[in-house]
């Protein structure tokens, strides 16, 4: 009898499965506050939502575009680029993505073969382990800590090259679900050392702008151009339903994505790439910086108050919008973070993400808290979180104990 493919067997998205029981608990009334999702509460900037009523409005043709996307909006990335990080981007070395999921399977696809290992971290962004795997790629997960920031190393790098040749290697800075940024001494060596060691680099820099350090990232294109970039409209700019990403192309896998992205989508979403041209506007920045000042508060009092909290293992929240922290001594009469966060969300109408999600051999005692509801949201489930766990450790010893 046919039946479904091995590829196919890849583990489930876990925050969606919360996300459906967030959604049946609202649908009987509960008064429930998500904290789960990578999602900016704010939306897309107004001149976006602006543009877009124009352009469906209009008389603007909304067919295929070029398989890269539509000239303008390649040359407004290569202005960004200009602007925040003062690199010159030729227009025709940009790709427009279906977000940056697709750009993810294009640069994978492009740059490496079926069997080819590729170094990721743990922990770390699911999908770049399920993507990989379903291309049949190896993929060799760096087991990073508090002591490297939960970022890769050098060491950890030669380490897993010298067993068997690594084909690649994904950097994400910021990282989900960490936050981590990888310092720019730190990412300099991580490059040199992979342009040696014809190791192509996938950097994941969709999280720039949403940083607390006072930069908005370091583009790997800085250092090393034979790195493909990966970057979206969803997180900064707020535009996740939009699904429109982009990649930066290296000389070498611009002929490979262009046939590639002909033939597995064509072109990313038309009328979401005209309305994009209004994000590079003055007021879209103004508006996606106050936004961040809102994460920015959010995260302050996340901080605050994990001595009350009692959390341990916290990662750096250097950037994105996540606090990625220990609670093996908060689950109480509970087995692991999964079954922790499936109570908290009864119990007190808060949902966070359990840490299997992002590692599947330490991710039981950890979660990953959302920043993106902003300051208020955030503030009231710590203190219901708070009333949560005060339940659990009056007269129950931690499982951890036992």
């Amino acid at each position: 009898m046919p039946h479904p493919s091995q590829r196919s067997e890849v583990s489930p998205f876990t925050v969606m499965t919360v996300l459906r029981a967030v959604a049946a608990a609202r649908a009987e009334g509960r008064d429930v506050i998500s904290l789960c999702a990578g999602e900016p509460g704010q939306g897309a900037p107004s001149a976006v939502r602006h543009r877009a009523a124009e352009v469906m409005t209009n008389a603007i043709p909304l067919g295929y575009s070029e398989t890269r996307g539509i000239r303008p909006l390649r040359e407004a990335i290569a202005g960004h680029y200009q602007r925040w990080y003062g690199l010159s981007i030729d227009p025709d070395q940009v790709c427009l993505t279906t977000g940056s999921s697709g750009g993810f399977l294009l640069a994978f696809l492009a740059a490496f073969d079926a069997g080819d290992r590729v170094a990721v971290a743990r922990p770390g962004y699911p999908a770049y382990v399920n993507i990989l795997r379903a291309l049949g790629c190896e993929v060799v997960e760096l087991d990073t800590g508090a002591e490297v920031r939960f970022q890769p190393s050098v060491e950890l790098l030669a380490r897993a090259h010298a067993e068997q040749p690594l084909a690649g290697v994904v950097l994400a800075s910021p990282a989900n679900p960490t936050g981590t940024m990888i310092p720019a001494a730190h990412l300099q060596a991580l490059l040199a050392w992979c342009r040696d060691a014809g190791v192509r680099v996938i950097s994941d820099e969709i999280y720039h702008g949403v940083t607390f350090t006072g930069s908005p990232g370091m583009c790997a294109w800085g250092d090393d151009p034979s790195a493909v970039v990966v970057s979206s409209f969803s997180k900064y700019w707020g535009m996740t339903g939009w699904r429109l990403g982009w990649l930066l192309l290296p000389a070498d896998l611009l002929a490979p994505v262009d046939a590639l992205a002909g033939n597995l989508a064509l072109c990313a979403p038309v009328p979401a790439q005209h309305a994009a041209l209004a994000a590079f506007t003055e007021a879209s920045y103004a508006e996606c910086e106050a936004a961040v000042a809102g994460f920015a508060q959010a995260r302050r009092i996340v901080l605050d108050a994990l001595p009350s909290l009692g959390w341990t293992g916290v990662a750096p929240a250097d950037g994105a919008f996540y606090v990625y922290a220990g609670i093996a001594n908060q689950l109480g009469p509970h087995r692991d973070s999964v079954a922790w966060c499936a109570a908290l969300l009864a119990e007190q109408d808060v949902a966070i993400t359990p840490g299997v999600d992002f590692d599947r051999v330490d991710g039981h005692n950890y979660v990953r808290l959302s920043l993106a509801p902003g300051p208020g949201p955030v503030a009231e489930a710590i203190a219901r979180i708070l009333t949560f766990q005060g339940r659990l450790t009056r007269g129950v010893t931690p499982a951890t104990a036992r």
